[in-house]
């Protein structure tokens, strides 16, 4: 961590489930999907600065034009003629391109952490509102709770959800979203359920059959997984989970995760650690 620097966490999340049940004219799919925080995050650093800009101080392999807490930050800069400036430090754990919302959830944490420090005072729904300009996920992390999610992610129900730890699995292959939703065989059609029916379908992701032929390592991984429990995709993948109750079992089996494969246990979270209410 460097020196100046305050640091807040941005956790990832799982899709517990996902249906697709429609192209809409935009180009968007509309879905259907139960968002779960988990207490896996990568850490972000602010550090206020007097000149009128916003620096991200990490390197990464992507430009600063294409990250999205960099953009978050820049969005409320401009939206709200803001006169200071901020250094970023992004502190990444959650893998790339792996469908647990890092880049997403690192965006929120700028969006809330910044309008404390800017003091722009926005409530919740203002923020959620922006988040949706900067991606589908964003607005579920700025909500902050666990949530049955329809139209490309945006519109949110609180869900409450049962203690349960997972072993998360991300197989070193990074998945292209585009590409996955582009696909022509991909199931789009599936019929709408209610929040009372989800767990019904719990497990289950339109998009996995196609990653699964796109990116054969995924479909190593489910069924590597499988062997110990209920395995499924989250998000347009790459990484699988796995739930237990018991987490003794689960931090058990992180041991025997083939080593070209990243693993690890966490815990799901009930809301995001920076809810405020």
């Amino acid at each position: 961590m460097r020196e100046g620097f305050n640091y807040f966490p941005a956790p990832a999340k799982l899709n517990l489930f996902l249906r697709i049940i429609g192209r809409r004219d935009d180009g968007y799919h509309s879905l259907q999907t139960v968002f779960r925080l988990i207490d896996f995050a990568d850490s972000i650093g602010f550090r206020l600065i007097s000149k009128n800009e916003v620096r991200r101080v990490s390197q990464h392999s992507w430009s600063d034009a294409d990250d999205l807490a960099v953009r978050a930050a820049r969005l409320l800069a401009e939206r709200y003629s803001v006169s200071q400036g901020v250094e970023l430090d992004i502190m990444k754990r959650i893998p790339s391109g792996g469908g647990l919302g890092g880049g997403s959830s690192d965006a929120a944490t700028v969006l809330l952490i910044m309008n404390k420090l800017w003091a722009l005072d926005l409530k919740r729904q203002e923020l959620q509102e922006m988040a949706v300009l900067l991606g589908a996920d964003v607005p579920f992390f700025v909500f902050g709770r666990n949530a049955f999610a329809e139209g490309i992610g945006e519109r949110l129900s609180p869900l409450n959800l049962a203690k349960t730890c997972y072993l998360v699995i991300h197989p070193n292959c990074s998945v292209s979203t585009p590409s996955v939703f582009g696909d022509s065989e991909l199931t789009r059609n599936s019929k709408p359920i209610k929040i009372a029916d989800f767990s019904s379908c719990e497990g289950r992701n339109d998009l996995q059959d196609t990653v699964c032929r796109l990116y054969p390592e995924v479909r190593l991984a489910l069924e590597w997984l499988g062997q110990y429990g209920p395995s499924a995709m989250s998000g347009s993948g790459s990484s699988v989970f796995c739930p237990f109750a018991d987490p003794g079992r689960a931090k058990a089996l992180v041991a025997k995760v083939p080593s070209n494969w990243f693993g690890f246990v966490a815990r799901g979270l009930d809301y995001h650690p920076l809810f405020d209410g």
